[in-house]
């Protein structure tokens, strides 16, 4: 049984975490003190990292990990984006490409949209932390309750990367990148002020944050009730839309209103 551990750092990042008491393996760790301070005080040995996109705050303790941890640590990016220069190779992964993962196998799945590159690493069974359901690592791409703002890409690309994650088993695991949640469910509600289930899942994961407990990895069965950016057809979410947005006529512009009202929520 492996270990799925949220590494909490910066503001409101987490750094994944997945070992099996001996190795590890981090995805896309900002900064190198916390996942350093981690592997001393679970006796771990840094076998690889994961990177899902080139942002620093996803990117910046690549070197000094690679530097303290030593030269046999490998790590995998995206292959079309511009990555902090390294002292060892990073190995470029695009779409269909699997990464060994302490016995797991991840497939890599292409979700440009935040940014023009953007990665995912999906595993469709991973026996950690007491379930042995997919995991996926989705950096800025799909938050619990949200998605990534629109950086380098378009909300075609944005919302076909969200179609692409949605098709994934409902019991999927959703690692990302952020602690996010209570923010998005705010504006979730402001979208669908009537779901009795968004209410619920509101009361959940305020629950959590009151105990100081993160809110994720969500399940992907939940976020497809939920997140509005996931359901942006769906006629409620759609007609919330086009109320401010009225020039919203094709799925990408109703997406995009979407996105937009998000921004300035």
């Amino acid at each position: 049984m492996l270990t799925l551990h949220p590494l909490p750092a910066f503001q409101d990042n987490y750094f994944w975490l997945l070992h099996n008491h001996q190795h590890a393996w981090v995805v896309d760790p900002g900064d190198a003190a916390p996942v350093l301070a981690y592997l001393a005080a679970h006796q771990l040995q840094l076998a690889g990292i994961l990177i899902t996109h080139h942002h620093a705050d996803h990117t910046g303790g690549v070197e000094a990990l690679r530097q303290a941890c030593g030269p046999d640590v490998q790590v995998f990016g995206p292959a079309f984006e511009t990555l902090p220069e390294a002292s060892g190779p990073i190995h470029r992964v695009s779409a269909g490409q699997t990464v060994g993962v302490l016995g797991q196998s991840f497939t890599v799945l292409e979700v440009p949209g935040h940014t023009a590159g953007h990665i995912a690493y999906y595993c469709p069974e991973v026996a950690a932390s007491g379930s042995s359901a997919p995991v996926l690592f989705c950096g800025d791409t799909l938050f619990s309750g949200g998605c990534g703002r629109i950086f380098e890409g378009t909300p075609a690309q944005m919302l076909a990367s969200l179609d692409q994650l949605a098709a994934l088993p409902a019991a999927t695991r959703v690692c990302c990148a952020h602690e996010y949640t209570l923010g998005n469910l705010r504006f979730a509600q402001a979208v669908e002020p009537a779901s009795q289930e968004l209410a619920q899942y509101v009361a959940h994961c305020q629950a959590l944050r009151q105990q100081n407990l993160p809110t994720v990895p969500a399940q992907l069965g939940t976020e497809l009730r939920i997140n509005p950016f996931l359901r942006s057809r769906t006629p409620s979410v759609a007609a919330a839309v086009r109320q401010r947005a009225p020039q919203a006529h094709t799925e990408a512009e109703v997406f995009g209103a979407l996105r937009e009202w998000k921004n300035s929520f």
